[in-house]
């Protein structure tokens, strides 16, 4: 049986197959565009998303699928036709930041955090969703005429390729319109962002028989493209956790229960939902800026080939007082401040391109450990903190990371963890047996100068969100 796993990412979509033996073989990679119209805007185009999961699906030729979508990623459209009415606005996208900022100020917060388990944070598609129906005027005239569809880009995707309006406890986990608790749609939490209920798709388990795709594969599993790595890393008992570096760096650590933080910070999500039997929960972190981060600075100049940066003959820039926040889409978890951008701190005449270059895999690799340590006040860790994703395979990033975060590494030797537990749960929803196998390579942690370079960035951190140019940030011009 060809199963395929297809992954539809921030900046492409790639199919790969399920071989002998658990491993995976590469189909193809197609890359899409994004826009970025206003400042705080980003912006992504659904058809070509969605021809490009066709094209995948039509280079794999499996008979069954397990897909994965970028989670927090949303849009609108027709239900007669399908056609999208607006742009997928992305996950990076924070045009709503002044909308949380006044719900936060008129007191939402714990009601909020109290039925759907998040912030107040444009990051999640609630308020983005209420976005739509107040600045897209045909979403109203199609709700109005009951034909108005509202959701993540899953959603789409299922409705456009199954003909089945509907999306999967974990994604709808993500949106803050789902109650943590019940699993459903909750009507306060619709009401308070302007959300219609009725628009929104039906929620299922995350794997199982979930409708038939184009050229008669199944979809065996669709689910948030985190919690899918999660499964891929074989998280599956509590206190396991993992860190996926890709755009931003995701961290997750299963914990079966559901664990319920009295204020922001960590968040609870669903896990997982296989079919007939109950929700699994973990716990979420967030750094919006990791690959990101180096990316743009390579457009910057900073550097030209990544081997470059993979070591440094200097001993660690925070060491020398050069510090990098790397807040350039502001700061998520635990700290949920959109408003704070990044910066270097600490440079000097002699300091150059490399210096910077080092600061900047290391502030990555602090705020990581930030999140690490506001997860393990909750739940304790099992075992080694699997890791996976482009930066996993920069020599001096992960050991520096070990370093900071006080915790031994798992570098997983698969670098696609997503597409492997989107593989493992199309299959076992099959019936077919596991198969995932834990393979790579183990990194010891030495934490001696953990603290010093913890106290140090956190007052850099500081210094960033006590910048008042920030204030000013949804004002300022490309």
């Amino acid at each position: 049986m060809r199963i395929a796993a297809i992954d539809q990412g921030t900046t492409s979509t790639r199919a790969l197959l399920l071989g002998p033996g658990g491993g995976l073989v590469p189909v193809l990679s197609l890359p899409h565009g994004q826009s970025y119209p206003a400042p705080g805007h980003v912006e992504q185009d659904g058809e070509e998303l969605l021809a490009n999961i066709l094209r995948c699906l039509e280079a794999a030729a499996p008979d069954a699928v397990g897909l994965a979508n970028q989670g927090e990623s949303c849009l609108a459209w027709d239900a007669r036709d399908g056609r999208p009415i607006c742009p997928v606005i992305s996950w990076q996208d924070d045009r709503t930041w002044d909308v949380t900022a006044a719900l936060a100020r008129d007191g939402a917060g714990p009601f909020v955090m109290g039925r759907a388990g998040l912030p107040l944070d444009p990051y999640f598609p609630a308020s983005k969703l209420g976005w739509i129906m107040r600045h897209v005027p045909q979403a109203a005239t199609l709700a109005a005429q009951g034909h108005l569809r509202l959701g993540t880009t899953d959603a789409f995707f299922r409705d456009r390729l199954t003909g089945r309006f509907e999306t999967d406890v974990a994604t709808a986990s993500r949106t803050s319109l789902m109650n943590l608790e019940t699993g459903t749609w909750d009507a306060g939490l619709c009401g308070l962002f302007g959300v219609p209920i009725d628009a929104l798709p039906a929620i299922g388990p995350t794997s199982g028989n979930l409708g038939d795709l184009p050229g008669g594969a199944r979809l065996a599993a669709s689910i948030v493209d985190q919690q899918a790595a999660l499964y891929g890393h074989r998280c599956h008992q509590p206190g396991a956790a993992k860190v996926t570096f890709g755009t931003g760096a995701f961290v997750q650590c299963l914990t079966g229960a559901l664990v319920r933080p009295e204020r922001p910070g960590p968040l609870p999500t669903v896990a997982w939902q296989k079919p007939d039997e109950p929700v699994v929960y973990a716990l979420d972190g967030g750094v919006y800026a990791a690959s990101a981060a180096v990316n743009w600075a390579r457009n910057l100049g900073l550097f030209q080939d990544y081997a470059e940066i993979s070591a440094f003959r200097a001993r660690p820039a925070i060491d020398r007082g050069i510090v990098f926040v790397p807040a350039l889409a502001g700061l998520g978890c635990p700290h949920w401040n959109r408003a704070a951008r990044g910066a270097w701190l600490g440079l000097g005449l002699g300091d150059g391109k490399s210096d910077m270059m080092q600061a900047l895999l290391e502030g990555v690799a602090l705020r990581t450990a930030e999140v690490l340590a506001a997860m393990q006040s909750l739940r304790s860790f099992e075992g080694p903190i699997s890791v996976d994703g482009g930066l996993s395979r920069n020599g001096y990033f992960v050991q520096f990371l070990s370093e900071v975060a006080g915790h031994d590494l798992f570098l997983a030797g698969e670098a696609e963890q997503t597409a492997l537990g989107l593989a493992a749960m199309a299959a076992e929803s099959l019936g077919l047996p596991p198969f995932l196998r834990r393979q790579g390579s183990s990194l010891r942690a030495d934490s001696s100068h953990r603290t010093a370079r913890m106290d140090v960035f956190t007052a850099a951190r500081r210094a960033v969100e006590d910048f008042p140019a920030h204030q000013s940030r949804p004002d300022r011009k490309k």
